[in-house]
């Protein structure tokens, strides 16, 4: 049979042939995208390195599964797990040890190389035989963590279990501040204050905006690498919580950097309690030394009101009533002006960050994006070195 131009079989065979063609590229498009966006949810999921390198036999099978898979079908959970395994994701043989950082009750902290990125990493292994407390605390800080993606909090870049022990991978920094303190004699610029000051500050607040307490700040938890940048780290006392509440052991900030109202037994506190921790830390680093180095709870709030004076019912409403405050019969200390022993009336982080204190970095400094470091703002890096012109030995990343 003949057909010419003008039949209608002929004008329907060469609109299918149209569409096979428009069918291949929609295909080779959403191969891409499919590709892309496999990435992009790993890295959201998993915080990646961008120049993590993938073995060459999961590129070989991610390639064959496009290729045979239903045109642009979405990867299920299960999938994406699969190819996070595939990747070296969740496995210990991916993982190089190189050294102890340090070692505690149910935790010990490891140096380590990624055979992905060849980076250094931070391996804490928590050992799992134990049944009072370590898991819970594993699980508490993997559980804020991986929802908390700040340039000034750690990042946990992968979570491996066996039978054993828990280990969680993170990003590796080369010293504390407690360190950073030593290696510079104690005698820190006060430039450099201000900018340690300011990143603390803001991994905080984002942190309280998002209802989370650290509940553990001290010098030791914040960690700097060699560009100068501050991070909080360890987040397994930390709590997410909408209101205060009065569910929470009194048993939680290290003396030091306690505030006078859980020393006297609260468990009833929100945010007020990190700020209390930011006022001794930011004494600290300007001094050199801590602000109450108490070794008992009597004698730390000795320090405290010797400092800012013994609270009064008219300072602190209902302070006469508590049982421990009578018991220690502390002398009537004049108040001076610092901290604050009131937790309603201390200053929040938000608040704190928009404090003259930093207004000779320029107003910009408040643009910053969540993922941007201070080193991205020309008046927000920092120049301190130690006098061996390196942060010094690596007691971080605390074990539990």
């Amino acid at each position: 049979m003949y057909y010419n131009k003008n039949n209608k079989f002929y004008e329907t065979l060469i609109f299918l042939k149209l569409i096979k063609r428009i069918k291949s590229h929609i295909f080779c498009w959403c191969k891409y995208f499919l590709f892309a966006n496999f990435f992009q949810d790993v890295s959201k999921c998993m915080s990646l390195p961008m120049d993590i390198r993938l073995p060459p036999e999961f590129l070989k099978k991610l390639q064959l599964e496009s290729e045979n898979s239903p045109l642009c079908k979405p990867h299920s959970r299960m999938s994406r797990r699969a190819s996070l395994s595939d990747i070296g994701f969740g496995k210990l043989e991916t993982y190089v040890k190189l050294g102890k950082l340090g070692e505690g009750t149910y935790a010990t902290v490891f140096k380590g190389r990624s055979k992905l990125t060849e980076n250094l990493v931070a391996l804490k292994e928590i050992r799992l035989e134990h049944e009072e407390g370590a898991p819970c605390t594993a699980i508490r800080e993997v559980s804020l963590l991986k929802n908390l993606k700040h340039a000034n909090i750690v990042t946990l870049h992968d979570i491996i279990h066996t039978d054993r022990c828990l280990t969680l991978v993170f990003e590796y920094l080369d010293s504390d501040l407690k360190q950073y303190l030593d290696n510079c004699g104690n005698l820190m610029s006060m430039h450099n204050v201000k900018i340690f000051m300011f990143q603390l500050l803001r991994g905080l607040s984002y942190c309280h905006k998002r209802k989370i307490l650290h509940r553990d700040l001290k010098p030791q938890n914040l960690l700097i690498n060699d560009k100068g940048e501050l991070k909080l780290a360890d987040f397994g006392l930390a709590r997410a919580k909408s209101v205060p509440t009065k569910t929470y052991s009194n048993e939680v900030v290290t003396l030091w950097y306690r505030p006078p109202d859980v020393l006297l037994g609260s468990t009833e506190y929100s945010t007020p309690i990190d700020m209390w921790g930011v006022g001794c830390i930011l004494y600290e680093m300007a001094t050199g030394r801590p602000l109450f180095p108490g070794a008992t709870v009597k004698e730390e709030l000795h320090l405290i009101f010797r400092l800012i004076g013994t609270p009064t019912e008219e300072t602190w409403p209902g302070i006469s009533s508590n049982t421990e405050f009578r018991s220690y019969l502390f002398p009537q200390y004049r108040p001076q002006a610092l901290l604050n022993h009131v937790p309603r009336s201390r200053i929040s982080s938000e608040a704190a960050l928009r404090h003259p204190y930093f207004l000779s970095m320029g107003d910009n400094i408040h643009n910053l994006a969540d993922s941007k470091t201070h080193n991205t703002h020309p008046l927000l890096r920092s120049h301190c070195k130690s006098p061996s012109g390196v942060l010094g030995v690596h007691r971080y990343y605390h074990p539990l």
